[in-house]
């Protein structure tokens, strides 16, 4: 083993099979330190305010919600492991032991894939909803919604555990010393899993967005067009489809920012698990992580529904009997 001058061993009394104690430059603590441990603590609270707010009032039990609720909790999941362990796992030695590092390197695959998942399962529901308005009540249901979700992490669940098997587990075949936890993945299983949970899933969200896009255009000419000449009782219906429209330009700038955060990440994946131990992979991983942060804030932005629900929250009125039937919509 080479001797770093001036560094010291994760575990002395192993001199032989020890690693050294990491030593982070200037611009990895930055981003670290300054970067993700606050971003990790605003990710928890705002995801767990989404669970909340979704969960708790019944007026949000819908379809399109419920895609939300499962977005907020790989975010969630995000905030509360990823980051800090990304932060502990880059700046100092492993001294929670091989099982919490196998586990670990389990769940952040398991949660990436699910919230691409949630992410195709969103696009499906917006373009019903805009091309196919009329068959949307009878299509989406709550019922399916919960039963796509949950199908959602359990084909998750068994294709992480397919695909990694023993490669997530540590042992001497991936290990050098004890005291690091390092991703290791082949070139072989890191395209088969860019092709599964990237480029397969976003070549859907593309094609379904961009129809999407193109009825969307055409229903608001169609409605500037008659604005002039519809009755009372059609211009409710008018009313209607444009809230539909502006639902789904919310759907839009959400799987849009997905989209920026996450082509950096599955890139560098795709190049091999070296780059993304380096420094630039750390970069990579903040982008990735802040896209985590971003989603409730844009639900905050365009959703109104969420802004009462954070301030009933806040304000621990939720706590009240009847709270669940509160009228936020």
């Amino acid at each position: 083993m080479e001797v770093h001058d001036g560094a010291e061993l994760c575990f002395p009394q192993l001199l032989n099979t020890s690693c050294w104690k990491k030593v982070a430059t200037w611009t990895e603590a930055v981003f670290l330190c300054c970067l993700l441990s606050p971003l990790s603590v605003l990710t928890v609270a705002l995801n767990l305010l989404v669970i909340i707010a979704i969960s708790h009032f019944r007026q949000l039990n819908k379809p399109t919600n419920l895609l939300l609720l499962s977005l907020s909790v790989s975010d969630f999941i995000v905030g509360l492991v990823f980051m800090p362990g990304e932060v502990f796992r880059k700046t100092s030695c492993w001294f929670l032991g091989d099982v919490m590092c196998s586990l670990y390197k389990y769940i952040i695959p398991l949660t990436i894939s699910a919230s691409v998942g949630s992410m195709v399962l969103i696009s499906i529901d917006r373009y019903v909803s805009i091309c196919q308005p009329l068959h949307y009540p009878t299509r989406v249901t709550v019922r399916r919604v919960k039963l796509c979700n949950f199908l959602c992490w359990l084909c998750s669940f068994f294709y992480r555990s397919f695909l990694i098997k023993d490669m997530v587990f540590q042992n001497d075949k991936y290990v050098s010393c004890y005291g690091e936890c390092e991703f290791f993945i082949d070139y072989i299983t890191g395209f088969v899993d860019v092709f599964v949970t990237f480029i397969i899933p976003v070549t859907v969200i593309i094609v379904l967005n961009l129809r999407v896009f193109v009825v969307a255009v055409s229903q608001a000419r169609a409605m500037r067009s008659h604005i002039t000449a519809v009755t009372l009782q059609h211009s409710v219906t008018v009313t209607s489809r444009k809230s539909e429209l502006k639902a789904a330009r919310t759907l839009g700038v959400l799987i849009a920012v997905f989209l920026i955060c996450f082509i950096p990440y599955y890139c560098v994946c795709l190049a091999g698990s070296n780059l993304l131990n380096s420094s630039y992979g750390i970069l990579v991983i903040s982008v990735f992580c802040f896209n985590s942060c971003l989603n409730p804030l844009i639900y905050a932005l365009f959703y109104p529904w969420f802004r009462r629900a954070v301030k009933l929250i806040v304000t621990l009125q939720i706590l009240q009997p009847g709270s669940r039937e509160a009228n936020i919509l």
